[in-house]
């Protein structure tokens, strides 16, 4: 893929970061971080890469931010901002089909956020906090590694299938010169 870094490109690319920013601070404050099944609002995005390649590095920078500002430890800065990357990544090569991905290719393109994350985000959540839902605390027991990756796939999941796929209706439906340079 070479394509050149114009200034719509680095805008287009800034705007996604700042947007991941303010949806993960308002999933924080709406309380829908600090449960097993975590809905980062945020993560609907990742629908985004399907239509513009600049989405790769804006949701990486942006989940960086966020995950700076966000206070967790460095592993999960590291790992999930990573993770967000890689599965923004995929997602791109899979669906994207300038400018509007075939909806055939949909589901699988985004099941990259989803896997990713449930897999690597799951394991850094239990290796650096613990599983704390459903009634266990901080639980670093090998049995419940499973579990967490399942929740944070759930959550992942609700973000990106239900959230996610309203917003790439709604990005469809734009007219292409909105979505190319």
């Amino acid at each position: 893929m070479k394509k050149e870094f114009s200034v719509s490109y680095i805008t287009r690319g800034a705007a996604i970061a700042a947007i991941y920013v303010i949806l993960t601070y308002i999933t924080h404050l709406m309380g829908l971080d600090k449960y097993a099944i975590q809905l980062r609002l945020s993560e609907a995005l990742c629908v985004l890469p399907l239509f513009m390649p600049e989405a790769i590095p804006g949701l990486f920078i942006g989940c960086l931010i966020a995950n700076l500002i966000g206070g967790g430890v460095i592993w999960d800065v590291i790992f999930g901002s990573l993770t967000t990357l890689a599965a923004a990544y995929l997602t791109y090569k899979v669906g994207y089909n300038k400018p509007k991905v075939k909806t055939s290719r949909y589901w699988l393109a985004v099941s990259f956020p989803v896997i990713l994350n449930a897999l690597i985000v799951g394991t850094v959540v239990w290796a650096c906090y613990g599983f704390s839902g459903f009634g266990a605390e901080e639980a670093h027991g090998l049995g419940y590694l499973p579990l967490t990756m399942l929740t944070v796939g759930i959550g992942e999941a609700l973000s990106v299938f239900l959230v996610g796929t309203i917003l790439y209706q709604a990005v469809y439906r734009l007219p292409d010169e909105l979505l190319t340079k």
